[in-house]
């Protein structure tokens, strides 16, 4: 064939060839947007407007579950006051109340009162951020600049711009953004607090902070979102309405020098207090790996920091000299408790500040009928909540069977291996002829005796056996918690949100040898706390089936705490109690029981 008819045909051809490309993008696109859009449809009834009483809009949310619970920023709920109102794409408004608060990390929880009672609300499940990557796409919902007058809230749709970025705090201590979501989807005042989603519409963050041209506030393309991983370390805290704050290692960590290798991270300073130290880690102590993540940099080491509450315990690897050593460490808090709490008193710009809970400015706020679900009490952000979370594991574990008959006396016998020898055990709990509870341990023929009550008691006294950091005062409150729950800790007595715990007998492999690595062992536990007589103690139940698996009881912060763990538990008269108690101080096991019988008698009419 001629190459001049040639030519057209090729074109011609070419000409097919890129419509029918452009066909199959088109198809793809219109498919993708497609399925946007559901996703949209399918999340947009949990995104809440939150409001002041009265439906004024100051910001954004997103439920969370079916009984109305709602994740949003503190600094939207701290103008608000403690009792608010939150509007949902239903264009209704609904009463609402905050349940908990983390001024660090800028979160805070609310509930919503359904209209209809029992009536569930739709919510969104949470993602995994941590498989959230730069480049992925992402959606952003809420109520900018208070647009949505009718509740519906505004979507806007972008990408993931950077992970575990740092952001330092706006306030004493407070606003501190780690390990946050960087994104370019266009956050707006009014989003914050708001959902940002991924496009299975899972929630992988909180919006919360931008950038800002600062004098027409407009969105300059720089958005920040809390990490939804970081928000569920502290949820337990939140839904116990706690006023919950961040942890510090209590140490200033930073690179080598100046001009040396960024990723070598060693500490330059420690407090004498600090866990830290307890574990043996000093000054010089390069800083390997911090709750299972490798630490390369400073802002890394504030980041991995930054994510978990105080007083948790996490595994911590140091290196000194060409030695590798990994420890538990237990945390220490970040800043007052009492700081920035939720308050309708603080003005906020461009508003008049409402006085108390609303005030005049706010009619009908007495009648809201989420005013009965707040109750004030230092250190909570609503104690009504704390209430609700102790009543709701004390009926969880009441299967274990009722023990409150049983305040007699109390006798256990069985086996005891310490670390040189091992024997027989015979422990008492009873009431003395002065009235104070005596515990008492016989052991291979010693005897210790103590009454964790009686006064000016000295602190050598109070941590018998020697060694074991207070075992027979552990034991008492222990029998206190079984016997009387809150009414055994006269001091006080509160739920403390979740933590993990280690306990040993989970950290041994088959053969016996230690687990490679802490977190193997790790167990995520509902908290009790309480306060008696000379005594703070900390009773740690299982998440998954609320089994006291330990306890820590603290005679002096200046001392290392007695730890009992609990296991291999068996059926005494219809009630379930540990045949095997593991006991702790400090880095060292003192001993362990193995229980034989246990002979628990009723107190005296």
């Amino acid at each position: 064939m001629p190459l001049r008819y040639l030519t057209p045909c090729l074109l011609a051809l070419g000409a097919l060839a890129v419509v029918g490309l452009g066909a199959e993008v088109e198809k793809s696109v219109t498919v993708a947007e497609a399925q946007r859009i559901a996703v949209i449809d399918r999340v947009r009834p949990a995104v809440v407007a939150v409001c002041f009483y009265g439906g004024e809009a100051c910001g954004s949310g997103v439920l969370i579950d079916a009984e109305g619970y709602a994740l949003t920023n503190f600094h939207v709920v701290q103008p608000t006051g403690s009792v608010l109102q939150c509007g949902l794409p239903d264009g209704l408004l609904y009463d609402a109340v905050v349940v908990g608060i983390d001024k660090v990390g800028d979160v805070a929880l609310v509930k919503l009162l359904p209209r209809v009672p029992g009536k569930p609300f739709a919510f969104v499940p949470l993602a995994d951020s941590d498989l959230v990557r730069s480049g992925d796409w992402s959606l952003a919902m809420g109520n900018p600049f208070g647009l949505s007058l009718d509740f519906t809230p505004t979507v806007t749709f972008g990408l993931v711009s950077g992970v575990n970025r740092y952001q330092p705090p706006e306030g004493k201590g407070t606003l501190e953004y780690t390990d946050c979501i960087q994104v370019d989807t266009s956050i707006n005042p009014g989003n914050s607090g708001g959902p940002l989603f991924n496009l299975k519409g899972e929630l992988i963050g909180i919006n919360g902070r931008g950038s800002f041209e600062k004098r027409g506030r407009v969105n300059s393309g720089v958005g920040y979102a809390i990490s939804i991983n970081q928000i569920k370390n502290f949820l337990g805290h939140l839904y116990a309405g706690l006023d919950t704050d961040h942890a510090t290692l209590g140490a200033s960590v930073a690179t080598e020098t100046e001009d040396g290798d960024l990723s070598v991270m060693v500490v330059k300073q420690i407090l004498d207090e600090s866990d830290a130290a307890r574990r043996g880690v000093k000054s010089g102590d390069q800083l390997v790996n911090f709750a299972g993540r490798a630490l390369t940099s400073t802002n890394q080491y504030k980041n991995i920091l930054g994510v978990f509450p105080k007083e948790w315990r996490l595994p911590l690897s140091y290196r000194r000299g060409n030695d590798t050593k990994e420890v538990l460490v237990r945390l220490m808090g970040n800043i007052d408790a009492q700081v920035e709490k939720p308050t309708a008193d603080k003005p906020v710009p461009g508003r008049p500040a409402p006085k108390g809970d609303g005030g005049p400015k706010r009619p009908g706020l007495d009648k809201s009928p989420a005013k009965k679900f707040f109750v004030e009490k230092k250190g909570f952000a609503n104690y009504y909540f704390n209430k609700l979370r102790q009543d709701k594991l004390k009926t969880a574990v009441a299967k274990t069977g009722d023990f409150t008959p049983l305040a007699g006396p109390w006798a256990i016998d069985g086996t005891i291996e310490l670390s040189d020898r091992r024997g027989d055990f015979k422990l008492t709990l009873v009431d003395g002829a002065d009235g104070l509870t005596e515990a008492k341990i016989v052991r291979n023929g010693i005897e210790d005796l103590v009454k964790p009550l009686k006064s000016n008691a000295p602190l050598g006294e109070l941590q018998l056996p020697q060694g074991s950091g207070g075992l027979l005062s552990a034991l008492y409150l222990y029998r206190k918690l079984l016997t009387q729950w809150d009414g055994g800790f006269e001091i006080g007595f509160d739920h403390g949100g979740h933590e993990p715990l280690y306990p040993p007998q989970l950290a041994a492999k088959p053969d016996g040898k230690p687990a490679e690595r802490l977190k193997d062992s790790r167990v995520d536990c509902e908290v009790i706390r309480g306060k008696h007589g000379p005594f703070e103690a900390k009773f740690y139940y299982a998440l998954s089936d609320q089994t006291l698996l330990g306890c820590e009881v603290t005679v002096s912060k200046d001392e290392e705490p007695c730890e009992l763990y609990f296991g291999d538990y068996k059926p005494v008269d219809g009630r379930s109690l540990p045949h095997r108690i593991e006991v702790r101080s400090g880095d060292k096991r003192y001993a362990v029981l193995t229980v034989k019988t246990y002979t628990l008698g009723k107190k005296a009419s």
